[in-house]
């Protein structure tokens, strides 16, 4: 089936996909988590944080009265800055400059001369190549590829570090973040009793904590910037998957029952006009939903149903790409690359462009 999908897209200053305190993040400003709100400003911060909520909730009758074309994407997708191909376009390689390079590095890659780029390219081939074997297969350029893709989910963890780990012992304790989040709010609890945020905030604390749980996989109570990384990014790994699941059921499950019905489905997605119609985007998904979320055909939606789809396991982008690239500049078809032969084809990988990238690679870098 066709499916409509519109990708969401997660500017650098907003960590979470559907993040911790979910609830939280849908009334901030577009790229600011919740986290990094309150523990960046305190009182100020939460008391702005309040007037926001109350704006929102003043707003809302308004915005129901507007045009109802609403939407949320909740499908997930790991190689989030790696979208659908769009229609061929060999001429100018973008979608591949993108998977290979990164979507804000590939744009800076206007700065060199064709004979710089291919110095740099040649430079990341030896570090695409992990055996040393002199040869790039699938498998590898498929491994880099996810790499860069998850490389600003790491970059963003470093911008925020420094405002939780307040001892710099170079770890997260999940008390160290919860009074950087919360501290305000636990400090000065009646200033909350009369405000919104106030069962928003007590519902957030107990969330957060259960992700934080499952991101800390030794059970010390203190995250590294690997599990930190997890708990604020729970769809790039696979031991967070079911916090992803849990925290959709909960947020769409209006009628606590443990599914999500079709009502809870679409309103989730569409903020209906009263005694309107359904727009005719509405009326598809729910075909979509009786005919491809609903497998088992009980009307409703369990958490494995929920798990595929929002986690679809029926196509590697990374994958696809890296073959792409394989089969375009494999010239003697041994279905594997030498570095003359990705040079050759310098152009898909990366243009007549580059920049500090290709230096900033032969660095050591954890991350990729």
């Amino acid at each position: 089936p066709r499916r409509r999908r519109r990708r969401r897209r997660r500017s650098a200053g907003s960590p979470h996909s559907e993040s911790p305190s979910s609830s939280l993040a849908r009334c901030l400003p577009a790229g600011r988590s919740p986290a990094l709100t309150m523990a960046r400003g305190g009182r100020d911060r939460l008391l702005g944080l309040a007037l926001g909520l109350l704006l929102a909730l003043v707003l809302a009758p308004r915005a129901l009265r507007a045009k109802p074309t609403v939407r949320k994407e909740r499908v997930v997708r790991p190689d989030s800055e790696l979208g659908e191909r769009p229609p061929e376009d060999n001429q100018s390689f973008q979608y591949d400059h993108e998977a290979f390079l990164g979507k804000e590095d590939s744009k800076t890659f206007d700065q060199l001369t064709s004979e710089e780029s291919k110095e740099r390219l040649g430079k990341i081939v030896d570090r695409i190549d992990s055996d040393g074997d002199s040869f790039v297969t699938t498998e590898e350029l498929k491994t880099w590829i996810k790499r860069v893709q998850k490389r600003y989910i790491y970059d963003n963890v470093a911008k925020v570090w420094k405002d939780y780990d307040r001892d710099k012992d170079d770890k997260i304790s999940w008390e160290e973040y919860k009074q950087a989040t919360y501290g305000y709010y636990l400090g000065n609890p009646a200033e909350f009793q009369d405000t919104s945020d106030h069962h928003t905030f007590k519902k957030m604390l107990p969330r957060d904590e259960r992700r934080f749980k499952a991101a800390d996989l030794d059970g010390d109570q203190t995250a590294t910037r690997e599990e930190f990384t997890a708990f604020l990014h729970p769809e790039e790994f696979e031991h967070m998957k079911e916090i992803v699941v849990l925290e959709t059921l909960e947020d769409i499950d209006k009628n606590g029952d443990g599914f999500v019905d079709q009502d809870e489905y679409i309103a989730d997605m569409f903020s209906h006009e009263e005694n309107g119609p359904e727009p005719d985007w509405v009326l598809s998904e729910r075909e979509q939903f009786n005919e491809f979320r609903d497998l088992n055909k009980d009307g409703k939606l369990d958490k494995d149903e929920i798990r595929h789809w929002i986690l679809p396991q029926d196509y590697d982008h990374a994958q696809a790409e890296a073959r792409h690239l394989v089969y375009e500049s494999d010239k003697d078809k041994d279905e594997k690359l030498t570095k003359e032969e990705i040079l050759e084809n310098w152009n898909m990988f990366v243009g007549s462009q580059a920049t500090n990238y290709g230096e900033d690679l032969t660095k050591n870098h954890d991350e990729l």
